[in-house]
């Protein structure tokens, strides 16, 4: 594994990301809530570039006593990256799978060292694995 300065952390939007290439793989690093996680770029689903996609609010929907349905809402707290390929939710906080949880992006190590900001990724010779709980 090596450390590599992805730039400093005050040129990162919040929310905000930044999708860096390596050799054979690509990391997406974000910003939320003036903390950073990354994520290999793979989506479980079909290999889609998962930290690509559009950044917005979970949809919950909302239950009321009697267990109907009340309509749909944007949560106010957990905010998702959307594969652009076939719409698979990730928590950018987690990388879990907004459905199921079993699912999700493989992350990676991500630090801020001196007001940059520093992702620990493969050497050059290793191809990571592409994530974890795999389903098609």
């Amino acid at each position: 594994m090596r450390d590599v300065n992805v730039g400093p952390a005050s040129e990162f939007g919040d929310p905000g990301r930044k999708v860096i290439a390596f050799e054979t793989f690509e990391v997406g690093v974000f910003k939320l809530g003036g903390e950073f996680f990354a994520y290999l770029n793979h989506c479980p689903h079909m290999g889609g570039p998962a930290c690509q996609g559009k950044i917005m609010p979970k949809v919950d929907e909302v239950i009321t006593a009697d267990r109907t349905s009340a309509g749909m809402v944007f949560s106010k707290t957990r905010i998702n990256v959307v594969c652009p390929w076939h719409g698979y939710e990730f928590d950018i906080r987690t990388g879990r799978h907004a459905g199921n949880p079993r699912i999700g992006l493989r992350p990676m190590p991500v630090r801020v060292d001196g007001g940059d900001v520093i992702v620990t990724v493969p050497e050059a010779r290793e191809r990571p694995a592409a994530a974890m709980g795999a389903e098609a």
